[in-house]
Parts: C-alpha cells; structure tokens; sequence
C-alpha cells in the first residue's frame, strides 16, 4: 500500500522552502498543529464526562493522543505516511467547544437561533486552523492534512471505508458545504480514512474504563458477543479492533472483518445506551445549557452595542487581525470565541459576566 507524497502536498499560500529543514510538507503541519493555541487547550476540554473530581478520566488531550498512537500504529503496517496520520489526529477535534458533546449541542442550537447555520466542530476545527491561529492569518496547513480533519467522523461506524479523490481547495469547499448540511464526505486519503476509522477505536473501550471508574457500569455489564470477540478491557479492545484492521485493510481500502464489525457496533450501542445517554452522567447538563444560553446572548449584546471593555473584544478580537472582524457576522464572532474556551475558561468567563464582583 502506498501512502501520501509529500511532495504533492498543497497549500493555500505558496511558502518558500527553508534551507536546511529537513522536515516534510506534513511534518511541518505536525509541529504547526502542536504549537498551536487550540492545541494547547485540549488538556482542559471535556472528552464525555465533565464536572467530575475522579483522577484518571480522559480529556480531549488524552483521546487525541491514543487515537495518533493507534492510527500511526496501523499506519506503520500498510504502509501509510506517518506524518500525515499525527497531523490529522492530533488536529481533528481542535473545533470541540468546552463541555464536550453537550457543548457542542448547545452551541448548535444557538447558532441556528442566530441565523448562522449549524456548528459542527469539525467544521469549527477548519474555522480555526485557517482564520484564527496566528492573529487570524491562519497556520496555513496542507490541503491533505485540512481535508482528513474536516472529514473525519468518531459518530459514524463504516465497515469499509475508501478515500475520495480530491485536488483543490474548491473540493475543500465543496465537502465543507456537504458537512454543513448534515453529511459526511469520506476524506481524499488513506490516511485521513484510517484516521477517520481509528478514531471510534481510540475511545471505544477508554469510555467504558471511564464509566466503571465512576460506578456508571460494571464489566459484567459488557454484552457477551462483544466481549467475546473483542475482550472486556480497553487494552484487549484496542488490539483486537486494530488486528483486525490491519489484517483486512488493503490497498485503496480500510476495512474491518464481518464478525468484529458486528461485534463494535453492538459494543457502540452499549455506550450509547449505558453510557453517553445515562442521565448519570447528565445531572449537570441542564445548568450548562442554561449557562450557554446566557453567555452566548450577553456576546451579542456586547458586539451588536459595541461595548469597547467586553470579554470578547478585550480577550479576543484585540488578537486578531481586523479584516477577521469585518468579514463575519456577530453570531459568528461570538460562536469563535465560545468554540475557542476551555472547561474552565468557558467558567470563568460566565463568573465574570453574571456574578458580582467582591470589592477590595
């Protein structure tokens, strides 16, 4: 199996080379991505469980990592480019705003109550590699890294997944168009395909030692097919899930067997059921909703009035380069700078602009 050539690797802005760097087109993006900001907040963003006072849970930082160890893992095998695997991993969930899944449902809803469409943070994550990193010029990333972050997809389970052949940065705008209506265009590379793939076994079964470390499960409560096929603990999960990808994966393909296909759908039903949905691991939900609500509409406020002091100007658009301001709409300014908060960022901020301040 052949991997993606570097040397084919496109960008927006055209760079000069740098004498003596011995670095790839995709092993620059890796380093861009990892001295980014938004890379930089995953260690306080939300994986599932959030509010908890339990050592050990995953963050977003956590699952980003696990998923480029397991994708370049089975990269290595076939014969993929390893760069170009780290540097989708790594970047794939940068647009999560905080309080994972639920925040991203929210923020959603608000932003289609303000007339700006839906979020998705996939979408987001391109928002904010391209136009708020570096003072809102951008990190300038290759099409092939953008394209494999844009088109993953941890919801999804594909038995077989094949890459999409694409060109230009006009088929980036036309999948970013496709994913704005709810769709899920497969990525143009091998890489961003095993990426996509790997990124459900990345936090399949960590879910699962998360939840029995909270007392949500027991693992006695693990189907038995599944089990049997897959194991009962996230190490035996994680290898089974990439033997047999990279036993049935091949060339313009990756792809699970039949049988432990069936059994990682049965065992993603379970976390839905027993997990995700658990009004256990809701209890909070409700106040973040709520505290959303208010923070997203006290933004606008402060942009539609132009309040000169506000969070969002003093703390955001102050860093960014004016032309980013002009060219979008409050709603969307206020979705950016939301999007862009950690856990307790997003805290903090709500405890400055509703609660009263201590004198002295």
């Amino acid at each position: 199996m052949k991997g993606a050539d570097p040397t084919h690797a496109l960008r927006r802005r055209p760079e000069d080379s740098v004498t003596g760097d011995m670095r790839d087109a995709f092993s620059i993006d890796v380093d861009r991505i990892l001295h980014s900001q938004a890379y930089t907040s995953y260690i306080d963003k939300t994986q599932v469980f959030y509010l908890v006072g339990h050592q050990g849970i995953s963050h977003r930082v956590i699952h980003v990592q696990l998923l480029s160890r397991i994708a370049r893992t089975i990269g290595r095998r076939l014969g993929l480019n390893d760069d170009l695997i780290e540097a989708v991993a790594i970047g794939h969930d940068i647009g999560h705003p905080p309080f994972g899944h639920d925040g991203e449902q929210y923020l959603d809803e608000l932003c289609r109550q303000a007339g700006i469409g839906p979020f998705r943070h996939n979408l987001q994550a391109i928002q904010s590699l391209e136009c708020i990193e570096k003072g809102g010029k951008g990190l300038n990333l290759t099409l092939q890294v953008l394209d494999g972050i844009l088109c993953h997809n941890g919801e999804a389970t594909e038995q077989c997944l094949c890459p999409e052949a694409a060109f230009t940065f006009e088929d980036l705008e036309r999948k970013m168009a496709l994913t704005r209506q709810g769709r899920t265009p497969p990525p143009m590379t091998m890489e961003g395909c095993l990426v996509r793939v790997a990124d459900t076994v990345s936090y399949i079964g960590r879910d699962i030692e998360d939840a029995i470390s909270l007392g949500i499960i027991c693992r006695s409560d693990i189907p038995r097919e599944a089990s049997r096929l897959l194991g009962d603990t996230n190490g035996k999960i994680v290898y089974a899930l990439v033997d047999d990808l990279i036993r049935h994966s091949s060339e313009g393909r990756i792809a699970y067997s039949q049988p432990v296909f069936q059994a990682l759908e049965e065992l993603k039903r379970f976390n839905y059921e027993r997990i995700y949905l658990n009004p256990l691991v809701k209890t909070e939900s409700s106040k973040i909703r709520t505290m959303y609500n208010l923070m997203f509409q006290r933004l606008m406020e402060d942009l539609e009035e132009k309040r000169l002091d506000s969070r969002i100007r003093t703390r955001f658009l102050a860093k960014l380069d004016p032309a980013y301001q002009e060219r979008l709409m409050p709603g969307e300014i206020v979705r950016d700078f939301i999007a862009n908060l950690t856990d307790s960022a997003f805290l903090k901020v709500f405890h400055e602009l509703f609660v009263p301040q201590v004198l002295g």
